[in-house]
């Protein structure tokens, strides 16, 4: 069993503060509750007291549990939740996650939220840790994205880590990344990296900054101008991001990147890569089946 606490901030997980875990729960229940849970108001006593069970009915990576226990710490600080497994945990059919016992009313109110976050954290759990698997004996290390669900990105990164993988930018003020389109709109690779170079300067910001190649004659182009942090090499079939990295030759770190799937990332990996990145982590990820019953 792991160990269990109201918040266990996760290493190199700025994002992850009791502030934003706080606002998004709060915000969560404004759009869930509203002015009152009248269905538990209108059918259960105020003074009524019951237990439930938080049951797996599924296979996977559990994740979400310590955001569970906020939850029902926001919603009651009264109830008695007793966390049974761990995020990271590897989980089954018929496993028990946690026990609450307290006012019903309050259970009622707590458990949908706890079970949309916990069930699609831990799909996106799930399937991190699957293509992290996949990536074994590489140097490989797999990649989240922007492309997560709006308002609910901190608990979609923050399950990638407990899958195994790592956070790419949190969003577009952490990093600058400049995609096709930037390079495109400036000009070319040369342009738009010295055009960043001078705009750091003169806002005196410090940002890492990473480009993306759809060629060998573009990630050349990287390679001459310089001053960067990490080049990615889009859409681009085994063979040549070999030759990429080869090209690049450890100057800067690779990132793999475009239409990667569960059928082509090892060879991706073996490629030499340091980082592939795949954005149907939090895209298009199956949630895993949980339930809270009465017991």
């Amino acid at each position: 069993m792991g160990r269990f606490c109201y918040f266990c901030p996760v290493q190199n997980a700025p994002y992850l503060t009791p502030e934003a875990l706080t606002t998004f729960i709060r915000t969560a229940l404004r759009e869930d509750v509203g002015d009152g849970d009248h269905s538990s108001l209108a059918s259960v006593p105020a003074d009524a007291r019951n237990r439930a069970r938080l049951l797996v009915k599924d296979e996977g990576v559990l994740a979400g549990v310590e955001l569970a226990l906020m939850i029902f710490r926001e919603v009651d600080a009264e109830l008695q939740v007793a966390p049974l497994l761990a995020d990271g945990a590897r989980i089954k059919h018929g496993d028990v996650v946690l026990t609450v016992e307290g006012r019903a009313q309050s259970i009622l109110t707590a458990e949908r939220l706890v079970l949309n976050c916990m069930q699609r954290m831990s799909g996106i759990a799930t399937h991190t840790a699957h293509l992290t698997s996949l990536l074994a004996g590489t140097k490989a290390r797999l990649l989240d994205t922007r492309k997560t669900t709006p308002n609910f990105r901190l608990c979609e990164k923050w399950a990638v880590l407990i899958g195994g993988g790592v956070n790419h930018r949190y969003g577009l003020f952490d990093m600058i990344i400049l995609k096709d389109n930037h390079v495109d709109y400036a000009g070319g690779i040369r342009q738009a990296i010295e055009a960043t170079q001078a705009y750091l300067a003169r806002t005196g910001r410090q940002l890492p900054i990473e480009i993306e190649t759809r060629s060998l004659a573009e990630v050349q182009q990287a390679l001459d101008t310089g001053g960067i942090d990490r080049i990615m090499l889009d859409n681009m079939p085994p063979a040549q991001l070999r030759e990429a990295v080869q090209l690049i030759g450890g100057r800067f770190a690779t990132e793999a990147s475009g239409g990667i799937t569960e059928q082509t990332i090892a060879a991706v990996g073996a490629t030499g890569v340091d980082y592939i990145s795949v954005g149907a982590l939090t895209h298009s990820t199956k949630s895993l089946d949980l339930s809270l019953k009465a017991y």
